[in-house]
């Protein structure tokens, strides 16, 4: 090997070889090392809201255009303007899909998980997944799990809108993408109701299943929602996020898909929350209310049925612009991905799993009791 201490090139020379070469040394990226050591990853994509007008009429336009879905889904994705970034987020894709009445988007299936968050929907607006009906009441969420049989049937006289968010990003980047189609526009509903799969994820199962947490059709109906945030209105809450509720797993508990945990959160009247910031990414709608969420130096400001994104490690906090009204937002985020690769982190501190169960009213009046008699001591 040739050791010459006199170098026939420089430095920038070499680099533009190696590029020819298809290399790279590892001093290049000294730069973008430095700058992540200082303040962490670089968030992907920038902040940036979706106004519900302009979503609204570009629906209208679009279904003058496409009379019929029968063979494309009538949808417009949310598409991030910051550079290199293919979805809503780098790793989320949000959207929102338009059904007419009488109206069926046909049966397929893919191994990505998708969820539907109701925006005008109806009792004769339903998903059939894996041969179970889930209705589509407005602001109901459905998931449609990877490799589950899906069809959507709006059989309401108008048409009706949901927002579609998907992990497209980031199975597109680890090429995992399996698409099929059912072969028929519509797939057979199951024979009997004791083979939904739903009955699976209720607290009362059948004994002689083995149990499974793959596959589960599951709506959270509204009703059931502002019920929760009905009874934990009183709550202390999240300096960050105010009342927020997680979407849990009806079988593990745990995220709302394996890629994807979704939140509702309420906002009480002049709420304003704390700064803060995570490695994972979100996607947010507003089921109610108006307000503000400043992340970074820009303003994003909201109302009813707005959809906006907050980059992963952004600082952001959210504010209600109303005195009198609260103000109830929907999220979507891609943390159960980080969390996997121990990579989910939070600043200032870590908002979700922090405190303990509120405490036993009958131990803390049992320990006051204790407290109050005199000690004896043995000799």
């Amino acid at each position: 090997m040739n050791t010459t201490t006199t170098p026939a090139k420089t430095i920038g020379e070499f680099d533009k070889e190696l590029d020819q070469r298809h290399m790279r040394g590892q001093w290049q990226y000294d730069v973008q090392l430095e700058a992540i050591r200082k303040d962490g990853p670089l968030p992907a994509g920038v902040p940036f809201l979706w106004d519900w007008n302009t979503v609204q009429s570009t629906l209208n336009e679009l279904s003058a255009l496409m009379t019929e879905s029968k063979t494309a889904r009538r949808n417009v994705s949310f598409i991030n303007p910051g550079p290199m970034v293919t979805g809503t987020s780098h790793t989320l894709l949000m959207g929102m899909q338009l059904v007419l009445p009488g109206e069926v988007a046909w049966a397929h299936r893919h191994s990505i998980n998708a969820l539907r968050f109701v925006v005008d929907g109806s009792p004769d607006l339903y998903t059939v997944v894996d041969g179970e009906k889930c209705a589509m009441e407005t602001n109901d969420l459905v998931l449609t799990p990877a490799y589950s049989w899906h069809d959507h049937h709006n059989e309401s006289a108008s048409p009706r809108i949901w927002i579609d968010i998907l992990d497209v990003p980031v199975f597109g980047f680890l090429r995992q993408f399996f698409f099929e189609t059912y072969g028929e526009t519509v797939q057979p509903l199951r024979a009997h109701p004791g083979d939904n799969v739903s009955l699976r994820s209720s607290l009362l199962r059948p004994a002689w299943e083995a149990q499974s947490a793959d596959r589960i059709a599951c709506r959270y109906p509204w009703r059931d929602v502002q019920e929760s945030l009905r009874l934990h209105a009183t709550s202390q809450g999240s300096p960050y996020d105010g009342i927020i509720l997680h979407y849990a797993h009806p079988i593990t508990g745990g995220s709302t898909m394996p890629t994807l945990d979704c939140h509702v959160q309420s906002l009480h009247p002049g709420f304003e929350g704390k700064e803060h910031r995570h490695t994972s990414s979100a996607v947010y709608y507003v089921v109610e209310g108006e307000g503000t969420t400043i992340v970074g130096d820009k303003e994003l400001n909201w109302k009813a049925k707005d959809s906006f994104v907050v980059p992963n490690w952004m600082w952001h906090r959210h504010i209600n612009r109303s005195e009198s009204s609260e103000a109830i937002l929907f999220s979507c985020t891609d943390a159960p991905l980080l969390n996997k690769l121990r990579m989910y982190r939070e600043e200032p501190e870590n908002s979700f799993n922090a405190r303990r169960y509120p405490t036993v009213p009958a131990d803390l009046q049992s320990n006051s009791e204790t407290s109050d008699k005199p000690h004896s001591h043995q000799t």
